[in-house]
């Protein structure tokens, strides 16, 4: 690695520390530093379960134990034991809290909106910052079966229309292929896998079932910006367990050469092309797998 490269990264984490405040005694001016900030915002976004909020954060036990105090002599939460589990704590958001919640969300969409309005190029910035997050994010990162109708299932799949419109030299038409319908991608015919990073989504696959024992993979998309990190290969995977599952013993797929990463994932992987079969009129290369029935 060049020297200068490393002098661009921490040029960079000078930027970010200084713009989000890291250093600040009084974060986004409500009187506490970013860390506690963070454990406010912790609570109101991943529960009141103590142990989730440390692990979310990254945050060793006495150093959060300490914030947490703090805030209950703030009187922004209040302390509790689990109900079905005496080992665990809970730390509640009381009235105040929730409202130092909605005062820091507030102010952070404010502070990012500021950001992305004094930028030339804000599609270019948050292609670097989708890159960014999902770099540092990348062992948190979580493959959640949704319903195919889901809000963060769509966004997945319009994202993947949208690629296919762009790349395919005709473009793409979702109205023209044999696009699946959502109770085939759903138990007990099927299933829908979306990734998830920090409560956003970064791809999507599909296992398409029709009650026999061949079924098929449909609308696997990564994010741009985070592909290389193995998520294809993690959806793939959770399709295949689902297809075992319901006692599927074949696994088939098209796609199109005008992708030519998702043709050297799919022979990559274990499949065998094979002969067209279906009228679709987008792909060109279909592939086959063998499900180990359990």
């Amino acid at each position: 690695m060049k020297d200068h490269d490393i002098q661009r990264i921490r040029r960079f984490n000078r930027a970010v520390t200084a713009a989000l405040g890291v250093l600040d005694s009084s974060f986004l001016g409500r009187g506490r530093p970013l860390g506690v900030a963070r454990v406010i915002h912790a609570i109101g976004h991943y529960g009141s379960d103590i142990a989730v909020i440390r692990t979310q954060l990254g945050l060793d036990k006495a150093v959060l134990s300490r914030m947490l105090k703090g805030l209950e002599a703030e009187g922004l939460i209040t302390f509790r034991t689990d109900s079905q589990d005496a080992r665990k704590r809970h730390a509640d958001l009381t009235d105040k809290g929730r409202a130092e919640f909605d005062a820091y969300d507030a102010l952070s969409d404010h502070h990012a909106a500021d950001l992305l309005e004094g930028h030339p190029h804000t599609g270019h910035l948050l292609q670097a910052m989708d890159l960014i997050a999902t770099a540092f994010g990348r062992d948190k990162v979580t493959i959640q079966e949704m319903d195919p109708r889901a809000t963060d299932s769509l966004y997945c799949l319009q994202s993947y229309y949208d690629e296919l419109e762009a790349r395919f030299e005709r473009g793409f038409d979702v109205s023209l292929s044999r696009d699946p319908e959502a109770a085939n991608m759903m138990p007990p015919l099927g299933a829908f896998y979306v990734a998830m990073s920090d409560g956003l989504p970064l791809g999507c696959c599909g296992l398409k079932g029709v009650g026999t024992d061949v079924a098929e993979i449909k609308r696997l998309w990564v994010s741009p910006s985070a592909r290389g990190l193995g998520l294809a290969q993690r959806l793939l995977a959770e399709c295949e367990t689902a297809a075992n599952d319901l006692g599927i013993k074949t696994l088939r797929l098209d796609t199109n050469s005008a992708l030519p990463e998702a043709e050297q994932l799919y022979r990559k992987t274990g499949w065998t092309q094979i002969e067209r079969f279906n009228d679709d009129p987008y792909p060109d290369l279909f592939f086959e797998k063998a499900v180990s029935v359990g």
